[in-house]
């Protein structure tokens, strides 16, 4: 008796799922509708559903051209005109236009591709005429600008209007929407434009064909890319009883508030989430394996590494930073796998395990040669690093140590990139010679006429670091090293080096040239050290 009441119940339970579905189906087919789900934040109920990409790029527009912007917008790049109204809308994070290139090859490109939900906003024309019916005598919306049938007595599910008297626009998630718009045209056109940040063009562009070839993709797998789906959450733009300023308010203020709770990622944190970029991948795990910068369980023992800022805090007691890690893992390795590096405007795919594992390898050989120099030995004899790091002006003093700022560490790592795996020099034999030159003093004291990275990463008038002078301390590493044979190069190199440590004097008010003791000289007076020779 009891299984014969039970077997009822399932069979009345799976014609009531079939009836649902054939009521969803037919009321799914017809056109100018979506299956939603509301949600409820503050006085504004909004709706959650799911769309194609190709139906987003189609009918979603740019959150400044949403009509209260519409005066004050530029038709070509979507970029607010200043005046006075417009001045608070100015505050919010303009459209990258440089971005789409990417965004959209990200989607093309990556198997595991996804974008988070857009928030729009659902309006219609009767919003901007003043005279039209759904305003009362006192100015007020008679009925809210949604159309939305319940399907339940909760309201919670149901079918929401979005028929073509209706527009949309994104009002977060706008560089998504940029995206997925380059992508359709990339699908439909075979190939999509590269532009810069304001939208004017690089005269560059990508290809259906060079992603094909390049990433091995398929095209019947491509065209299918416009059928995926995204989330989507809709506002309307008009409530019941609210006057045209006031609903201009309210989604002025969600906008507004959308973009100021978005928090940018640093670059630390960017690296440290990037698992497609090999020297990401290999810089992040030297970080936490190598002796002279992993994390030790001692008393007092502090982090050599900076997985945040891009920058050192003056008292800071850390070493690097990720960033200059990720950097100097670049520029050490470029030259052995310069195919993870960007080219043709394309996107890197994350290398295989066992070119990260060789990748990781080398880069430990290299710092295991770094840290026997004479300068980091002494971070085990208990000196703080920015005593080693900080100028001889800065509060508290210090040595000024080349190899204790990042510009410094990058620009070391990239010289002995070239010397290792573009001209075959021996890893062993350069470290010996690092740290002759170390011993004798030739990474310290930057802030003196003595150095000679005076002039090159220090400004002897601003009296701080200049990272424009990387290319050229490279290049002097180089030339140091035995790397820089031709003449002519040579001759070059010391022309820079003349040129960086010719400096203004502030009493006469005329360029003058430093030597290494301290004398003006004219530029011929700047002859370049001996090649390091260790015996």
């Amino acid at each position: 008796m009891n299984n014969d009441i039970t077997q009822q119940l399932l069979q009345e339970e799976t014609r009531q799922k079939e009836s649902l579905a054939f009521l969803l189906d037919r009321h799914l087919s017809r056109q100018g509708q979506l299956f939603v789900q509301t949600t409820q934040m503050g006085n504004t109920q909004g709706y959650l559903a799911s769309v194609s990409l190709e139906w987003l790029a189609s009918r979603v527009h740019f959150a400044l051209q949403f009509p209260l912007f519409r005066r004050k917008y530029d038709n070509e790049n979507y970029k607010l005109i200043p005046d006075y109204e417009s001045l608070e809308e100015l505050k919010q994070r303009p459209l990258d236009w440089s971005k789409q290139a990417y965004l959209a090859q990200y989607l093309t490109v990556v198997k595991n591709h996804k974008f988070p939900p857009i928030l729009l906003v659902i309006s219609q024309n009767w919003v901007n005429d003043s005279t039209a019916e759904k305003w009362d005598n006192n100015h007020r919306a008679k009925v809210n600008v949604d159309n939305f049938t319940a399907l339940d007595k909760n309201n919670n599910i149901g079918f929401l209007n979005i028929g073509d008297d209706y527009q949309l626009f994104a009002i977060d998630g706008q560089h998504r929407l940029m995206g997925i718009k380059g992508l359709i045209e990339l699908l439909r056109t075979g190939q999509l434009e590269v532009y810069d940040e304001s939208k004017k063009s690089t005269r560059k562009s990508i290809t259906l064909d060079d992603l094909i070839k390049e990433y091995e993709l398929d095209l019947i797998a491509l065209q299918s890319l416009a059928s995926e789906k995204i989330g989507i959450e809709i506002i309307p733009s008009v409530l019941q009883g609210e006057t045209y300023n006031s609903a201009k308010r309210r989604v002025k203020t969600i906008f507004a508030n959308v973009q100021r709770t978005a928090v940018s990622l640093r670059k630390g944190q960017l690296i440290l989430l990037d698992e497609d970029n090999g020297f990401s991948i290999i810089a992040r795990r030297l970080a936490i394996t190598h002796p002279l910068l992993k994390d030790r369980q001692e008393k007092d023992w502090n982090s050599r590494v900076n997985w945040d800022s891009a920058t050192i805090a003056s008292k800071s007691t850390v070493l690097t930073t990720l960033q200059a890690l990720q950097d100097m893992t670049e520029g050490y390795l470029q030259p052995l796998f310069s195919q993870w590096s960007n080219k043709k405007n394309l996107i890197n795919l994350r290398p295989d395990e066992e070119e990260i594992e060789k990748g990781l390898n080398l880069l430990s050989e290299l710092f295991n040669g770094l840290a026997s120099l004479p300068s980091y030995r002494k971070l085990e004899q208990g000196v703080k690093t920015y005593k080693l790091r900080r100028f001889k002006h800065d509060h508290g003093g210090g040595e000024g140590n080349f190899l204790f700022r990042p510009v410094g560490q990058i620009a070391l790592a990239q010289a002995l990139g070239v010397l290792v795996f573009t001209q075959n020099f021996n890893l062993e034999s350069i470290i010996e010679k690092l740290i002759y030159f170390d011993e004798i003093g030739g990474f310290s004291y930057m802030d003196t006429s003595q150095s000679l990275w005076y002039g090159v990463l220090y400004n002897p008038m601003k009296k701080r670091i200049q990272v424009s002078g990387k290319k050229l301390a490279s290049r002097l590493l180089i030339y140091l090293l035995g790397g820089m044979k031709d003449d002519l190069e040579k001759t070059a190199i010391r022309q820079a080096l003349a040129e960086a440590r010719t400096i203004e004097d502030l009493v006469t008010n005329q360029q003058q040239t430093m030597d290494f003791q301290g004398n003006v000289v004219t530029h011929e007076g700047i002859i370049l050290p001996s090649v390091i020779i260790v015996k």
